[in-house]
């Protein structure tokens, strides 16, 4: 072979590589991307370079439905130009109908994964209340007094004419059992609708979208979706809709509900996030994945000093545990625990060399991760039966809630033995962290606000009134390698708090909130507008909320709910100036949040692409036809300035509608005005 050849050859092979520096733009995946190609490891961002998208697929027109398929129908000039579409399916299948189904069915399994996380928790709530396990207990009694109403259940029983407090474990079987049963419910509606401000509740309830039961639901969406059944695609978006509200205001509520009578209610704490958390002379352990059900034992048996001297025994000075993606976000609002890293670091946690073990429980994990891991010394462990990895040489230590903490200990174990295989030389962890303020539940804006005697929503609906504050806007989701790392998110957060939007953020797209310094107090002096930096410095708080993990964007729901409540903004959520984006999505369960937002009545931009661009009347049934229905609507855009400035402009209509869009004048009261008013 000639030198010219093998030079070729040689740039062939580099072409198939990701550009470190192009596809990111977070510092420490940088260098591990960069540590990963020298070491000879492929990672998603190199596999996202030759493996290029289908384009029929990724517009939603490909149906797989039956073997007479795939029918693959492709976007033509005469649809485009003319507005007629004879475009069919070998069963007359029309674009709309497939791309329908295929929407209906990313709801259906997103719904699925959230609400099965939920019912997970659900048994072991139910568990821990008839004291079936000791290494679960009823912690937040105040969560569980609050929560117990909305199932059904009393907290007070009558003895002899006299009002009394029930025992608070008979409380949390019978709402342990309540909320179990939503799962198999067949008729009727889901109790925590009712949460929901009356105006929506009606509008659910005259559109027929009230969920009857969460796995009724969701099975008949595959039903309705089965060659040959429902062919009217908003027929299909109306059980879609009653599937995604089962999500919002049912399986993740619940979860989210559960999790914090169980393990705790978020408030405030100090964190730290990206791969500097690592340390080259501690066992580290991160846990990966999505249900906190083991993490929260995990964490436990990291502290426990029998655990941390066995570490010594092989020559760690300590355990650090850490997390990734959203399993971190719950040990991180719950704990201060550190985050690693988000969902497309995951791999790049492993090429450090210096992980001993990743524990990985549901949702988003990485086939990958097995082969990864190969490269280097770390041990993979499922624990999770629902979750298997067959390549490499992964770990199954199954958890089961009645020994739950003696898996945890198992597994913190398996990683300090673990610590003597490391391989010389191969160590390389990145200097980037940064330190971040998180845990804000809707309940700890609540107190933030006010205080624990006047804890209320007023002030900060006040400051939206008086135009400190433009409006709310709630950013969520994933990470894509179709997209530059974390850009999205980054470039779209800085531009709404620059114009003075407060943001709520959950799950990936906090991670990288917390990473470029967004999480912190005083990061609003640096980048907000003057209104809501003004507003920040006065209470203390950071300019962008993280409010956990993906699951808890129910917490989101009941933080616009209870904005709605406190008043002067409208009667639902509809009326609200704010707006939500996903500007990074990748999973099916973003489908399925994008659309009990949507239902919700809020405006939803989704970023990179969407499913359904091959279908110009479905896609108008989502963009602007829904808005007529539940006052929100599906917009998708790629850039995220333009996200940004049509997020505000949506916020700028909705102040309009209130009458907040002419400016008042802004009076500084001395206590004499002060007292004027009290006495007024």
């Amino acid at each position: 072979m000639s030198a010219e050849e093998i030079k070729a050859k040689a740039e062939a092979k580099e072409a198939k590589k990701a550009n470190p520096k192009e596809v990111t733009i977070d510092v420490a995946t940088t260098q591990m991307l960069a540590k990963a190609q020298a070491d000879g490891c492929e990672t998603i961002f190199d596999r996202a370079v030759t493996m290029k998208p289908c384009n029929i697929g990724e517009q939603g027109t490909c149906c797989k439905m039956c073997a007479q398929g795939p029918c693959r129908l492709p976007l033509t000039k005469k649809v485009t130009d003319s507005g007629v579409d004879d475009r069919m399916g070998l069963c007359g299948a029309t674009p709309e109908t497939i791309a329908a189904r295929n929407f209906a069915r990313m709801i259906a399994a997103g719904s699925a994964a959230h609400s099965d996380h939920g019912r997970g928790v659900a048994e072991i709530f139910l568990a821990a209340a008839r004291k079936e396990t000791s290494d679960y207990t009823i912690k937040d009694t105040e969560k569980l007094l609050e929560i117990a109403p909305d199932f059904g259940v009393p907290t007070t029983v009558m003895v002899d004419g006299a009002e009394q407090e029930r025992d608070i474990y008979e409380i949390a079987e019978e709402v342990g059992v309540a909320a179990l049963a939503q799962w198999g419910q067949q008729e009727g509606e889901l109790p925590l609708f009712k949460r929901a401000p009356a105006p929506r509740y009606e509008i659910w309830k005259k559109e027929g979208v009230l969920t009857r039961g969460i796995d009724r639901e969701i099975c008949e969406i595959m039903h309705r979706t089965h060659m040959g059944v429902d062919q009217d695609f908003r027929n299909l978006m109306k059980q879609g809709a009653r599937v995604a509200l089962g999500d919002g205001w049912a399986g993740s509520m619940t979860a989210t509900d559960l999790q914090d009578v169980l393990f705790g209610t978020p408030y405030p704490i100090q964190g730290e996030i990206n791969l500097g958390v690592l340390k080259e002379d501690h066992v580290n352990i991160i846990v990966h994945g999505h249900e906190p059900l083991l993490s929260e034992m995990i964490v436990v048996a990291a502290q426990d000093p029998e655990m941390l001297e066995y570490a010594k025994t092989k020559g760690a000075k300590g355990i650090v545990l850490a997390g990734m993606c959203c399993t971190a976000n719950e040990i991180l609002v719950r704990h201060g625990m550190p985050i690693a890293g988000n969902y497309l670091q995951q791999e790049l946690a492993i090429v450090t060399g210096a992980l001993d073990a990743m524990v990985v429980d549901v949702q988003c994990i990485m086939e990958n991760l097995a082969n990864i891991a190969k490269c280097y010394h770390t041990k993979l462990i499922t624990t999770n039966p629902r979750c298997m990895i067959e390549s490499g040489d992964t770990t199954h230590i199954e958890f089961d809630e009645h020994h739950a903490l003696e898996d945890g200990k198992k597994i913190v174990k398996t990683a300090i033995d673990n610590f003597v295989n490391r391989r010389p030389g191969s160590i390389q962890i990145p200097s980037a962290k940064e330190k971040m303020v998180v845990g804000f539940s809707w309940e700890a804006i609540n107190y933030h606000l006010g205080g624990t005697f006047r804890g209320s929503f007023v002030p900060l609906n006040d400051n939206i009134i008086n135009g400190r504050i433009r409006g709310v806007a709630g950013v969520v989701g994933c990470n894509n390698a179709r997209q530059t790392h974390d850009q999205a998110h980054l470039t779209l957060i800085k531009e709404l708090i620059k114009n003075d939007v407060i943001v709520l953020t959950t799950g990936c797209s906090a991670m990288t909130c917390g990473k470029f310094g967004l999480l912190t107090p005083e990061s609003a002096k640096v980048y907000c507008g003057p209104g809501l930096a003004e507003v920040c410095e006065t209470v203390g708080i950071p300019p962008v909320l993280h409010m956990g993990s993906c699951v808890d964007n129910s917490r989101i729901l009941m933080a616009a709910t209870q904005v709605v409540k406190a008043g002067g903004l409208g009667k639902d959520l509809s009326d609200l100036p704010a707006a939500g984006c996903a500007p990074e999505w990748m999973s099916e369960k973003a489908i399925a949040i994008g659309q009990y937002f949507v239902s919700s009545g809020v405006y939803t931009i989704f970023g990179g692409t969407l499913p359904v661009t091959g279908s110009p009347r479905f896609q108008k049934h989502l963009f602007e036809e829904m808005d007529s229905i539940y006052g929100g609507r599906w917009d998708l855009v790629e850039d995220p300035l333009e996200m940004a400035r049509r997020m505000i402009e949506h916020i700028d209509k909705k102040r309009k509608a209130l009458g907040l869009d002419k400016a008042k004048e802004r009076v500084l009261m001395d206590m004499a005005d002060r007292q004027k008013l009290d006495a007024a």
